[in-house]
């Protein structure tokens, strides 16, 4: 620790693994900063000093003589924990306080779930690591809309974890700056833990300690063998009972695998009404039979948000089934969203009779219609509305798992995370995608963020893309090359119909062929379940999470190990070859049926459009398993 001016550095083996900035002249790239009344301050140096109890506590002097800051620092094995506060006359107008950290100090930056980047993240950009890119997230907590925790983890081996379920406003190199910046809004206190381990999976060993491991798996096996199709690339809103039924007939006539078909946004009549819309939909029960008679469950796409104007508006605001208010607590809060620009109520999870009502909304579509699952596609709290007495954001996310757990999600579980939704065992998606290779390449890099922060039944968002489509739909090498990339995954969505008019013959053929791959390789990934339940240890992972001393593996967003010996090498450019990395070990060339020696670099590796690279890591329990599985021949 440096006194005057004041910063944190933690070492291992003395080494530095992990640094705050120091004081600069901007107050706002200091370690410990705080905003109030619309400006930003900063710790400078320490005026006192005194150990108690194991733990250090500082007294911090700031940029403005009315600010103090006490600052806490309780080491315990493996880590240490940080609490600090602002004190002074003025400290209830703290509405924002952070910590800085060199970025360069702890090597590369993983973890948080999807970003928000100048390049078009979440939907066309994720940075691997995330100090590679720009990263810029405001408003990220309990309430986003967005799958996102307050961890991240190094290269070094280092990690931290911000213990809050207040929004947070995240910046990882933001302009090129060479800082993360881990900021919590409305409040004057800080709570983290830095993390100091040996190798980045122990880093993420601690933080499942922390945040919980699936306390089950939620989903059915039949959901890993074969993927949920989705309407909403091939048809956007514009959905119709005929065009629906042509889709799940183009399917069911290719013989393409899937175990649930969903009608994404647009099915019904208004926002809120969840009725089917009868001039698009005249007949939704023999729709659904017809559905049902091809071999496939029927979902729908759905909202606990209500738009003004719509019937169920009118109920609920009189039943007082909705949030209230900030500003006016006799007034509705109405949220402005996607579907709504007058805004829309959200159903209150928290008011036993309002989750009462619109659970028998739901089970009415599943009577009614024979409707077997949805897509929950919805936040389930907004700040800018009143808590219930003695309820937090974080509640809120916790009624709604509770809430979406009463229901089949066919695979796909919510749009909504932090720290501690792990332990529900629900599948975890990225968020919509564009078409172009591009975010082909960023919904790689984001399911293995997503992987390791906790969860390890994950799937892209969807195959082939959905953000642009239909008017710009995926060619037919990103569809393929997706797919190929799918079948390496613990789990598969679909949307993009293969046997579109658009496409050959070959298309069809080589994304069967995909869906196939998977099927096959689904004992295997059913083989890993048990231990993601029991320890959380991620189905899907990078390289260095099993070889920490492979260096190369750190930079690669494009390779990763499903379980502990399938090494998966996709091809995610228009092109037929690309470098794999090999780790250390004997692998398998299931393509080429050669035994390939790591660790090692194999330059120019030649996949045409129907081959994915693939390697089997001989020597271990699951390798016969996995031999037989990919039809390699081998004795």
């Amino acid at each position: 620790m440096n006194k005057a001016p004041f910063r944190i550095t933690t070492s291992r083996g003395g080494r530095t693994v992990l640094a705050t900035t120091t004081q600069s002249a901007s107050a706002s790239s200091s370690p410990v900063t705080f905003t109030a009344g619309g400006s930003t301050y900063a710790a400078t140096r320490v005026t006192g000093s005194r150990w108690t109890q194991g733990k250090l506590t500082l007294s911090l002097a700031t940029t403005d003589p009315g600010y103090h800051v006490t600052y806490n620092l309780t080491p315990k094995a493996g880590q240490y924990q940080v609490a600090w506060t602002v004190t002074g006359d003025s400290a209830g107008s703290v509405d924002a306080v952070g910590e800085n950290y060199v970025l360069s100090s702890a090597g590369y930056w993983y973890g948080q779930g999807l970003t928000t980047t100048p390049q078009g993240g979440p939907i066309e950009d994720q940075p691997w690591p995330l100090n590679a890119g720009d990263v810029d997230n405001e408003g990220m907590g309990p309430s986003s809309h967005d799958r996102n925790n307050p961890f991240w983890y190094t290269s070094s081996s280092t990690g931290l974890w911000v213990n809050t379920n207040n929004d947070m406003n995240v910046q990882i190199n933001h302009g090129q700056s060479g800082l993360g910046s881990f900021a919590v809004t409305g409040t004057n206190s800080y709570n983290s833990t830095v993390f100091v381990e040996s190798t980045p999976r122990s880093v993420y060993g601690d933080y499942v300690a922390i945040a919980g491991t699936p306390q089950h798996l939620d989903d059915p096996e039949a959901y890993f063998r074969t993927p949920t199709w989705n309407t909403w690339a091939e048809f956007n809103t514009n959905v119709t009972e005929d065009n629906f039924l042509a889709y799940v007939h183009q399917l069911a006539d290719n013989h393409i695998p899937g175990h649930a078909i969903q009608i994404d946004d647009g099915w019904n009549s208004n926002y809120g009404d969840y009725t089917f819309d009868s001039t698009k939909f005249p007949t939704p029960k023999a729709m659904s039979d017809e559905v049902h008679k091809l071999g496939f469950d029927l979902g729908l796409w759905m909202t606990l948000w209500i738009n003004k104007g719509t019937k169920n508006f009118d109920y609920a605001k009189e039943h007082g089934y909705f949030f209230k208010s900030k500003a006016n607590p006799d007034d509705v809060c109405l949220v402005p969203w996607w579907n709504g620009e007058q805004g829309a109520g959200i159903v209150d999870l928290a008011n036993p009779d309002a989750r009462a009502w619109f659970s028998g909304i739901m089970h009415n579509l599943m009577t009614t219609y024979g409707v077997d699952g949805f897509k929950f596609d919805t936040r389930f709290y907004a700040p800018s509305c009143a808590p219930d007495a003695g309820y937090t954001t974080r509640d809120y996310l916790e009624l709604a798992h509770q809430f979406a757990d009463d229901f089949d999600m066919q695979g796909l579980g919510l749009t909504a995370a932090w720290t501690g939704t792990q332990r529900y065992g629900f599948a975890m998606r990225d968020n919509d995608k564009g078409t172009d290779w591009h975010s082909y390449q960023a919904a790689l890099a984001q399911v293995l963020s997503l992987s390791t922060v906790g969860y390890p039944f994950v799937e892209t968002d969807m195959i082939g893309g959905s953000s642009g489509a239909p008017e710009n739909p995926p060619t037919k090498e990103v569809l393929v090359r997706w797919a190929q990339a799918a079948a390496l995954m613990p789990l598969e969505y679909a949307s993009t119909s293969p046997a579109n008019p658009r496409y050959d013959k070959e298309t069809i053929d080589l994304y069967r062929a995909a869906m196939t791959l998977h099927e096959r390789l689904t004992p295997y990934i059913l083989k890993q379940v048990p231990r993601a339940v029991k320890t959380g240890e991620p189905i899907m992972k990078p390289i260095f999470f099993d070889f920490p001393d492979d260096k190369a593996s750190y930079t690669l967003s494009n390779e990763w190990l499903l379980g502990d010996s399938l090494l998966a090498a996709p091809v995610d450019s228009d092109t037929t070859t690309r470098d794999v990395d090999v780790p250390a070990g004997q692998w398998y060339d299931v393509a080429r049926q050669r035994v390939v020696h790591g660790p090692t670099t194999l330059r120019a590796y030649g996949a045409n459009l129907a081959q994915v690279p693939m390697f089997v890591r001989l020597g271990t329990p699951d390798t016969g398993m996995l031999m037989r599985a990919l039809h390699t021949g081998a004795k």
